[in-house]
């Protein structure tokens, strides 16, 4: 049985934009894709190797949702977590759903 955490309103976030959330000791980059999907990758980027992913510029690359890393401007899928440039560095991507107005994310 997964246990879901809420994370905040879907209204808190604007649209193609991401914010961090603390998951017990993990920051998870959690982003609104247009008016109603979401998406929640680890916040660490690990080719600039800080927590910055939350504050990237989320786009579209072909048929995939990404966002750009502020720092070094690696594309990281956003439903996969892949690392498009350099897939060895990819970041863990989390379940999320939308529960009503509510945004949840997978504790396990």
């Amino acid at each position: 049985m997964t246990a879901w955490i809420d994370v905040c309103a879907v209204s808190d976030i604007v649209p193609d934009t991401g914010v961090c959330a603390l998951l017990g000791d993990e920051q998870v980059a959690v982003f609104r894709f247009g008016d109603n999907e979401v998406y929640a990758i680890s916040n660490f980027d690990p080719c600039g190797e800080a927590n910055v992913l939350s504050r990237g510029i989320v786009g579209s690359i072909g048929e995939r949702k990404v966002v750009a890393s502020p720092l070094y401007k690696q594309h990281f899928d956003l439903r996969s977590g892949e690392c498009l440039e350099a897939p060895e560095k990819s970041v863990r991507a989390y379940p999320v759903r939308l529960t009503g107005e509510r945004i949840e994310i997978a504790a396990n």
